[in-house]
């Protein structure tokens, strides 16, 4: 009955004619903070406020929802409100989707399940407006109540544990935005090491997580003495099977506060030769010259020998080999070579080229090249490619030759 009267009530107000002035002053609301948040959007694109787009961010529902109140008030007593009435709770509700959406992305910006929890969230969202639009949100409520049992002889009730896990949520949710924020603010901090900000932001977001579950539990109505249970629980776990898991987040703290390894070292793991992009708590990106990317374990770092480039010195040695013809004039050719190399952009001028004699080949005389890059990050192979055009430039200018295999063939 309660039901069928709100129904009646809704549909009833819906009909007037009234409702045309309604929807026009909608519009104008959703219009007027669409103008406003696409004027101020340059402030800061992308972020949960304002969204990768204007309407996708949390600040567009919310300034929605502000006018569409702002309109009800005004026309409260001038007309009969049906249409505001409803705008009200929708604009709420899907402000808290965009904010668990956009909270969800920036914590987790490539996880796959980011999609699969914002949908879940949004259709709990629109279910319980369509229950407390329809007047069944106290009937549901109710019966949720009278499902009760015993935990630990405390009675507990299938309602209690419903709004313990929306409470917990929303903890969550909010540390999850602190830690985003803080995270984004030490990383891009000037000033301070990359690996400093990288573990400061790591502890940061760790330690947010770590009360923001402990609240989220006593807000639950779990109490936190019974976590000691489950705390023995988890040693054993981390003893027997996650020590492998736990050994890599150790590690990774460990890599991030000596030093060793940083962002945009060189390095070669397990003949995986490239530049670290990113060092996260469990695992390392190095991502190679052609594009590929190892996801390296960190434990692997700490235990394993590991070949780093630009440890100490950032300059990598690169050379070529070339041959000339016996009965050249190394004396006047050697430096032209070294001049030619060194004319070439990215070779450094210190260390300068050189030039030596390495061997006496079968075909002719073996000359090595050796030469130093800054900029190792940017490709080896495109410097030496250059080098070697120059390399041969000045021994076609020279009129030197290159020897190459001759064989004789005899009739017997």
């Amino acid at each position: 009955m309660q039901m069928s009267n709100e129904l009646e009530q809704w549909l009833a107000g819906l009909l007037r004619p009234t409702v045309l002035l309604e929807a026009a002053a909608l519009a104008v609301c959703v219009a007027l903070a669409w103008a406003v948040l696409r004027a101020t959007r340059k402030a800061a694109p992308g972020s949960i406020w304002f969204g990768e787009r204007v309407f996708d961010g949390v600040l567009f529902p919310l300034l929605a929802l502000a006018l569409a109140m702002l309109a009800r008030w005004l026309l409260q007593g001038q007309l009969p409100i049906a249409l505001l009435r409803l705008a009200v709770p929708v604009l709420a509700s899907l402000a808290v989707i965009r904010l668990v959406a956009r909270v969800l992305h920036v914590a987790f910006p490539q996880s796959s399940l980011v999609r699969v929890l914002e949908r879940t969230v949004s259709w709990l969202i629109w279910l319980a407006l369509v229950l407390w639009l329809t007047g069944l949100l106290p009937l549901v409520l109710q019966e949720m109540e009278a499902l009760s049992w015993r935990i630990g002889g405390t009675p507990v009730s299938l309602r209690s544990l419903v709004e313990g896990a929306l409470t917990a949520g929303i903890v969550l949710v909010i540390v999850l935005w602190l830690s985003a924020a803080i995270e984004a603010r030490l990383l891009a901090a000037d000033g301070v090491n990359l690996s400093v900000r990288k573990i400061a932001a790591n502890a940061t977001r760790a330690g947010l997580l770590l009360v923001g579950v402990l609240v989220a539990l006593s807000a639950a109505g779990i109490p936190l003495g019974a976590l000691s249970v489950f705390g023995g629980a988890l040693g054993v776990g981390l003893g027997i099977g996650l020590q492998k898991l736990a050994a890599n987040y150790v590690s990774g703290f460990v890599i991030l506060a000596e030093r060793s390894l940083r962002i945009g070292d060189l390095v070669k793991v397990d003949n995986f030769e490239g530049r670290i992009t990113d060092i996260t708590t469990r695992y390392t990106v190095i991502r190679a010259p052609n594009g590929r990317e190892s996801i390296v374990p960190n434990e692997l770092l700490i235990t394993q020998r590991v070949e780093n480039c630009s440890f100490a010195d950032r300059n990598l040695a690169l050379n070529t080999v070339v041959q000339v013809a016996y009965g050249t004039d190394l004396q006047a050719l050697m430096p032209k070579l070294a001049l030619a190399v060194a004319a070439v952009e990215r070779v450094l001028a210190d260390p300068a080229p050189g030039v030596l004699l390495s061997g006496f080949a079968a075909d002719g005389l073996e000359l090595t090249i050796g030469y130093w890059v800054g900029d190792p990050e940017n490709g080896t192979l495109n410097v030496r490619s250059q080098v070697n055009l120059a390399v041969l430039q000045c021994l076609t200018t020279e009129g030197v030759e290159i020897p190459f295999p001759q064989r004789v063939i005899r009739n017997a």
